[in-house]
């Protein structure tokens, strides 16, 4: 069955926790017995009963009444499987909604209907921008609050929208609900006989899973080599997550930067049937006919389809969460796929304001503010344009130990040479042309003369 990543974000109170309770408990998602243990806490407890309750796990969100963490819940319509991405709404928490939402492929963003467009409600909306998600609808909640009013509804529309044209967002998709009462969630509601659009389960169902895209080129990252000596095993098990296409035993991989190639001797999963092919979105790991030293990070690539793009430059869109500003030439850690390498900031191209949405006039970076930016990147690292590959067109930056901002990369630039880099290069061509004797040496040392050229001239 199909599997769709889905983020449910909105300003604090607008309703997403309730949203995502309501619909589990009105398709039968929940285990058995879910449902009437919470309403048998609140009980005890002397709390009205809340469909939020059924998400939110943690003991602070119950005390505060905030939802702290990007909770993932799994979700089943009649068409495929969901993972519900509930981020939080209050502003000291973006991060943990860039973390939730730098994971999904579609998005609903909530707006009260009685309070109306809120700030944090426009951060949502630019952030959603930024990380490239085109699939986003707009759920007016709490409706019954407003008297289920079509003017109210056609207002707050006409509104966020002008907002999301100035982020060059259209968006056609508003869905007037009541999560609580569970109005135009599952069926449409008599509650509005003036809306004719889609409920909020046809919506999900009708936007597309990165798995029904077809003849992408493979693509793995990298996420560790296991190597076992147990009962004489001697496999070497290369192990990730397929972000796209497919691969068959027998294929040939290369592996970027490093340029490592080899051909698929097996592929191995953990209490399977036997596989001779997996496909997107697959958790495998794979043998190789010869053995190979790698590192975590790398990307998988079929040689015989095209190779991502391998720099340590890029432009990007960015949007910064650190409390200190973006500053030029600081080290930050950066991670994209499941590589990870420091970072440094070359240029600020231009800034917009997260309040006002203006350009800025200062040149850097402040906290709730998007950039066009330009980094640079201590080591080469294989990577993708978003709108080539949205899983390694995403990053995430990381200041010390905390999530600063995240992006998505919009240009690949022409590599940063250094010392560094030319030696990772020439020993990527020492692995891949080895056994070519003749013709190896003399490229061998017409590259070591051309980036060395003191020391071989």
């Amino acid at each position: 069955m199909q599997r769709l990543n889905i983020v449910i974000t909105g300003h604090v109170d607008h309703g997403k926790s309730t949203l995502i309770g309501r619909l589990l408990a009105d398709t039968d998602s929940l285990p058995q017995g879910k449902l009437e243990s919470v309403k048998k806490m609140c009980e005890n407890n002397a709390r009205p009963f809340e469909y939020a309750f059924l998400l939110d796990a943690l003991a602070d969100e119950q005390k505060q009444g905030i939802t702290i963490d990007s909770a993932r819940v799994f979700f089943q319509s009649k068409k495929r499987e969901y993972i519900i991405i509930d981020a939080p709404g209050h502003i000291e928490f973006l991060k943990n909604m860039i973390s939730g939402a730098s994971r999904a492929e579609a998005a609903l963003l909530l707006i009260d209907a009685k309070e109306g467009v809120a700030e944090n409600s426009k951060r949502h909306g630019m952030l959603l921008s930024l990380l490239g998600i085109k699939q986003v609808a707009i759920v007016v909640n709490k409706m019954d609050l407003v008297n289920f009013s079509e003017i109210a509804f056609t207002k707050l529309k006409v509104e966020y929208s002008e907002y999301l044209a100035t982020l060059g967002i259209k968006s056609d998709i508003f869905i007037p609900i009541s999560a609580r009462e569970g109005v135009n969630l599952i069926e449409h509601s008599a509650s509005t006989p003036w809306y004719k659009g889609p409920t909020v389960l046809e919506i999900l169902d009708s936007f597309k899973s990165v798995e029904e895209k077809e003849n992408d080129d493979f693509r793995m990252p990298l996420q560790d080599v296991y190597k076992f000596t147990r009962d004489n095993d001697d496999r070497r098990i290369y192990a990730g997550t397929v972000t796209s296409g497919e691969l068959n035993v027998g294929d040939e991989v290369v592996f970027y930067p490093s340029l490592k190639r080899s051909k698929v001797a097996s592929i191995e999963s953990f209490n399977t049937e036997v596989k001779t092919s997996v496909k997107e979105s697959e958790a495998i790991g794979f043998t190789l006919e010869t053995q190979i030293y790698v590192r975590n990070g790398d990307v998988v690539a079929r040689a015989d389809q095209s190779a991502p793009r391998v720099s340590n430059r890029f432009e990007a869109n960015l949007f910064w969460l650190g409390v200190k500003p973006l500053e030029l030439d600081k080290p930050y850690k950066i991670k994209i796929g499941s590589a990870q390498s420091t970072i440094y900031l070359e240029e600020i191209k231009r800034v917009i304001d997260g309040d006002t949405l203006d350009r800025a006039d200062e040149p850097s970076v402040g906290r709730h503010e998007a950039a066009c930016v330009i980094f640079r990147v201590h080591d080469l690292l294989a990577m993708e344009l978003f709108a080539e590959n949205q899983k390694l067109g995403r990053f995430v930056i990381v200041d010390e130990f905390d999530i600063a901002g995240g992006g998505i990369i919009t240009e690949v630039l022409e590599q940063y040479t250094t010392r560094r880099t030319k030696s990772l290069h020439v020993n990527s061509v020492l692995v891949d042309k080895a056994g070519e004797s003749a013709e190896f040496e003399e490229e061998l040392f017409a590259l070591l003369r051309k980036h060395f050229p003191h020391q071989f001239n």
